[in-house]
């Protein structure tokens, strides 16, 4: 379908936020009917072309998922595709009956379901379900998912909470495919349910800019360095080594892929380099913090978190330069310790419940949540990592990221990202954009490094994960 010049695809939307979307849509002229027309036809192109001729179960709810249902099996059935109708109960809203009525083929009720299929398409609920499903209709989708090939779900698989992503009944099925309607909703990224929706379409519907939305991650368009451009220009980045130098040089790794102009490892004991190799490429300074050129500094990997290693944090704080802190480093701020004007946070769930304790943040709710109160409290971007990472901004942005591959589950991967990230802060002096670009550099990277690889595999693989961002 071509894209609805008013539309805003990247939005990341709340039950609440998109009841208010299609009602403004509607106010507009736009009739609930001819809404459910256009998203179940456009799910029913995305099915069309999935099944490829083969048979296709709908199975309806009673509300307007059901009501996309029929339509998708209407659309289905007018392209020359085998299709037939199960419904789960009888439709309770207008709109759901009146696209039952334009359904010219055979519809049975839950007494009808003997036979499989090739493709199961779930329309029992949609975004909109709050309560676990009925054990009836558990086990009813259960049976029929067990008897197709494959499962697609519209809008949500049913017995998904649409704004946590919490599975509000055990055992739903696997989905192959799931095709939003209208807009990306929170579950679509958010674990547990992320994992097993498969992969991701959106269906464009015509749907505006909601305020306070938050938004997807989507490819940075970077540029490449200006004719006149030399590394000073192009951004001075200063990683600092602690305790444990390995995790500072692979961040260093990263950094000198993503971006930056020059990268030097920051060093406080000259007697470091012992049993510590460093690739020849890299610069090892001693001391050099104070270089009034220095565009960004990343300090944690490895810090150590010691008397020793919180003096030297408190020193680099109080320049004031845009800093990514990671790993040991949030382990050790306090309230004493006042942040740069520009900061990025990049806890893992541990170091983010230790920062809630040092921020006097609750640390209850949503991680989404939990990420935006502890950017308002500490000034400072925060980059909640996991499989389901999100960004948040003090002045309440959001950005929410796509679900990780699990391949980065390796040691040393939070280094490659928190160098990445640091390497696009010394380029320039957005936090969020910083962030951003950083993440979908780390996630890209480890698409092209496939499976099994090492955070130095990774580290290496930010080339070419750059090349694919660059604009041209």
């Amino acid at each position: 379908m071509p894209r609805h010049p008013d539309a805003d695809l990247a939005q990341v939307l709340t039950v609440a936020q998109t009841r208010a979307a299609e009602a403004a849509l509607i106010a507009a002229g736009t009739g609930e009917d001819a809404l459910m027309q256009i998203a179940g036809h456009g799910a029913g192109e995305y099915v069309r072309r999935i099944a490829a001729g083969r048979v296709v179960t709908v199975l309806c709810g009673p509300g307007n998922n059901g009501g996309d249902g029929y339509v998708i099996a209407q659309h289905l059935a007018a392209n020359g595709n085998p299709v037939k109708v199960l419904a789960a109960m009888e439709p309770v809203t207008q709109a759901a009956w009146n696209a039952r009525n334009l359904f010219t083929g055979h519809v049975v009720g839950p007494e009808g379901a003997t036979e499989g299929g090739d493709v199961l398409v779930d329309c029992l609920f949609g975004s909109g379900l709050t309560r676990p499903l009925a054990p009836e209709t558990l086990a009813l989708l259960q049976q029929q998912a067990a008897k197709h090939r494959h499962v697609i779900a519209i809008d949500l698989p049913s017995g998904v909470e649409s704004d946590s992503g919490v599975a509000l009944n055990p055992g739903l099925p696997h989905n192959d495919l799931t095709v939003s309607l209208g807009a990306w909703k929170h579950a679509h990224f958010a674990m547990p349910a992320c994992a097993s929706l498969g992969a991701l379409r959106l269906v464009d519907i015509g749907l505006g800019a909601m305020p306070g939305a938050a938004r997807i991650l989507e490819r940075p368009r970077m540029v490449a360095p200006a004719p006149d451009a030399h590394k000073y220009r192009r951004g001075l980045l200063g990683i600092v080594v602690g305790d444990m130098p390995g995790a500072a040089i692979m961040a260093a790794e990263a950094a000198q892929r993503a971006g930056a102009g020059y990268v030097r490892l920051l060093a406080q004991d000259p007697g470091w380099r012992a049993g510590n190799p460093v690739p020849p490429e890299l610069v090892v300074t001693l001391g050099g913090v104070d270089d009034p050129r220095m565009a960004a500094l990343l300090v944690g990997p490895g810090l150590g978190r010691g008397d020793a290693a919180r003096a030297l944090l408190a020193d680099l704080l109080a320049q004031g330069r845009p800093t990514v802190i990671d790993a040991d480093a949030l382990m050790l701020l306090g309230p004493d310790l006042a942040l740069p004007p520009i900061a990025v946070l990049t806890p893992h769930e541990g170091e983010m419940a230790a920062l809630e304790h040092a921020f006097g943040s609750a640390g209850t709710g949503l991680r989404r949540e939990r990420a935006l109160a502890l950017a308002a409290l500490s000034r400072a971007v925060v980059v909640l990592k996991g499989p389901d990472t999100v960004i948040a901004a003090p002045d309440g942005r959001l950005v929410v990221g796509p679900r990780a591959s699990s391949w980065l589950s390796v040691a040393g991967t939070g280094d490659v990202l928190a160098g990445t990230i640091a390497s696009r802060l010394a380029v320039h002096p957005d936090p969020v954009q910083a962030a951003g670009e950083g993440l979908w550099l780390h996630g890209r990277a480890a698409a092209l490094a496939g499976a099994a690889f090492t955070a130095s595999g990774l580290a290496h693989a930010i080339r070419d994960a750059m090349a694919t961002a660059i604009a041209v």
